[in-house]
């Protein structure tokens, strides 16, 4: 993404990037990876949430009246409320907005929700361009003025305006510009001082100030673009999918360490086609439907490197950092259970040993359970018979990280700390408040920490005290060092927290000395060798991304030669722009042509299948080998 960074203003005038024509936001497309953002003011920030979580069904309406009601926490806002700062908009027109969404809320009317909130954030931004006209001869703070007043516009801007009304998206972003420019004090395209021109000013403003009336003021109000501020000269406009303010759904930092069971044994991935072509799949978006698809979700989002990403978060659909309702309406209407039940990503270490699957043990089969996930859950088409056995075949090979402490049978080793040993005792001890049972009755150490059932132990919430809703697998305890918050739903936040739930909630009456031995034994047996990937100026993100993405492209001789076009193209669909993307962001510069060269390359060949040319695919194959054989050790 261009920035501007100019004077004292660099931090605000990074917004242009998103306005201006000549610094937008990458799209969202069929990509694995996901370019960050700058931040959002809070305001419009909320408004966006709210109107994303008023397309949701059923619509969480508390969740939208904490959006306008609690206090903003960040530096610079005095802890003020999204009310407070839209009452300013009265002082342009004489109208209550924050009465007219409170009754929105209250009467749980989403369109007039959508109007109310939408013409108090259209006047708040003319209204800050009034005050800037108001101290054009105070430069610093008419500028101050305009940058709020852009920020507030952003919110009709950010991944609509562009789709919904591109010449209005050029002719504003020009428009903003000029506002900036003619303030004075330093000039946006350049550092130095620079005289306030009010002409100029006057003129923009009128440009700014009319297509805001006319699009978000003066309309009626429908449920057209599901509640995106869709400008009122484009009704109709299909709208890309959009997520609001505050997702994310990059990688986890550090990144976990992925541990294949055929690398332990000195196996080439390459070797593997069915692994290395389900390998592609999981980081593939191609799998799924929309919006997932155009979004760029792919199963390695949510389980990076086999394990969980700690930071996937989006407002309305994950209650907290690592969760996400997967069953809910937004990424797939059909299958929305009308449930308030996110639960927290699990890990998939292991996956070949941890049925039954999902977090209540509903699927026996992995294949079942990737089918459900790749057509229920995220609205894809039909897997290929061959793409299930290549999901099914990868996920088989994921493996927990190398355990320091445990012996092959699950007991602690000669290295383990003195207290774990303290802590294993009483995990092996029979409990009368547990009925009887050990710990290690459910979570059996000779068997991965699992008995391959699934059991009522009080943390679920089931429908009626009837009910048998409230089941979940016992989950393994290996690895678990790295995997918190636990439970299916994330409810605890340490191995510490476990434990004293567990004291609590089945009346063991452990001394604190207990607690901490059981917490150290649980800590130890879920420790596991390097969790994390290291990268230094040898072993970069992107030499990482090239030799996961040339091991993809190895499945190529393979499609080629049974003339596979179906899925010879989504490998090619899937891996092209990443490769692009991963450049893109290499700390070596001089490699990008390179880079971009063997991606043209994948180019031709996927011309050549798709004009069902097999010969000369064939050939250019041979062409991209060669390239990636000679540049392939440079890619750092």
């Amino acid at each position: 993404m261009k920035q501007i960074l100019i004077h004292k203003y660099g931090w605000v005038i990074a917004v242009l990037a998103l306005t201006l024509p000549f610094g937008l936001l990458l799209p969202l497309t069929s990509s694995a990876h996901v370019v960050p953002e700058e931040p959002w003011h809070p305001v419009p920030a909320a408004y966006r949430r709210a109107l994303f979580y008023s397309n949701l069904k059923p619509i969480d309406w508390q969740l939208i009246a904490q959006e306008y009601e609690t206090p903003i926490q960040e530096s610079g806002f005095d802890s003020k409320t999204v009310y407070d700062f839209l009452a300013e908009a009265k002082n342009l027109a004489d109208i209550d907005h924050n009465m007219a969404i409170r009754e929105a809320i209250a009467n749980e009317n989403a369109t007039a929700l959508h109007a109310a909130s939408t013409r108090a954030i259209s006047q708040l931004s003319r209204y800050y361009l009034t005050q800037a006209a108001e101290k054009i001869d105070k430069p610093g703070a008419a500028f101050d003025d305009v940058v709020n007043a852009q920020r507030f516009f952003r919110a009709f801007n950010q991944d609509i305006l562009e789709q919904a009304d591109p010449e209005a998206f050029q002719r504003l972003g020009l428009a903003w510009l000029d506002l900036l420019n003619s303030v004075g004090n330093v000039g946006v395209l350049g550092v130095g001082v620079v005289d306030p021109a009010p002409d100029t000013f006057a003129a923009a403003r009128q440009i700014v100030e009319d297509y805001l009336v006319a699009n978000y003021e003066l309309v009626e109000f429908t449920a057209r673009g599901q509640y995106a501020p869709i400008p009122e000269t484009s009704p109709s406009v299909a709208l890309r999918p959009w997520l609001p303010p505050g997702t994310d759904l990059n990688d986890q930092d550090p990144l976990p360490r992925l541990v294949l069971n055929f690398e332990e044994r000195g196996i080439d991935e390459a070797d593997l086609f069915l692994v290395a072509y389900g390998d592609m799949l999981f980081d593939s978006p191609q799998i799924f439907g929309e919006p997932a698809r155009s979004l760029g979700l792919t199963c390695s989002m949510c389980h990076n490197r086999s394990d969980i990403n700690q930071r996937f978060f989006i407002p309305g659909i994950s209650p907290q950092l690592g969760a996400v309702d997967v069953d809910g309406h937004f990424f797939n209407a059909r299958f929305n259970d009308f449930r308030n039940d996110p639960l927290d990503i699990p890990s998939l270490r292991g996956l070949r040993f941890t049925a039954p699957y999902g977090r209540d043990g509903r699927f026996a089969s992995l294949r079942d359970f990737t089918r459900n996930v790749v057509v229920n859950e995220f609205a894809g088409e039909e897997p290929t018979p061959l793409m299930l056995d290549a999901l099914v075949a990868y996920q088989l090979e994921f493996d927990w990280l190398p355990a320091p402490y445990l012996n092959p049978d699950g007991t602690l080793n000669d290295q383990a700390p003195e207290s774990a040993r303290q802590g294993e005792v009483l995990f092996n001890t029979p409990l009368e408040g547990m009925g009887g049972r050990a710990c290690s009755t459910c979570h059996l150490p000779s068997s991965n920490f699992m008995d391959g059932l699934t059991h009522d132990i009080g943390s679920g919430n089931p429908a009626s005290p009837s009910a048998r809703d409230s089941f979940f697998n016992t989950p393994t305890l290996l690895s678990t060092q790295y995997t918190a918050p636990y439970f299916h739903d994330g409810s605890l936040e340490s191995l510490a927290a476990v434990v004293d739930w567990f004291d609590d909630n089945f009346n063991l009456e452990l001394t604190a000395e207990q607690q901490a031995g059981l917490t150290a034994y649980l800590e130890a047996v879920g420790t596991g060798e390097d969790p994390f990937e290291i990268f230094d100026e040898e072993n970069t993100r992107f030499a990482l991304d090239w030799a996961e993405l040339s091991t993809f492209l190895s499945t190529l001789d393979t499609l080629i030669l049974a003339q596979d076009a179906f899925h010879a193209l989504v490998l090619l669909d899937t891996v092209t722009p990443d490769l692009r993307l991963d450049a893109s962001g290499a700390t070596h510069r001089e490699i990008i042509p390179r880079v971009y060269e063997i991606a043209d390359k994948l180019d031709e060949i996927k011309a050549a299948i798709e004009a069902g040319d097999w010969d000369s695919a064939a050939q250019l194959n041979e062409e991209y080998k060669a390239l990636a054989e000679e540049y392939g050790p440079e890619f750092r």
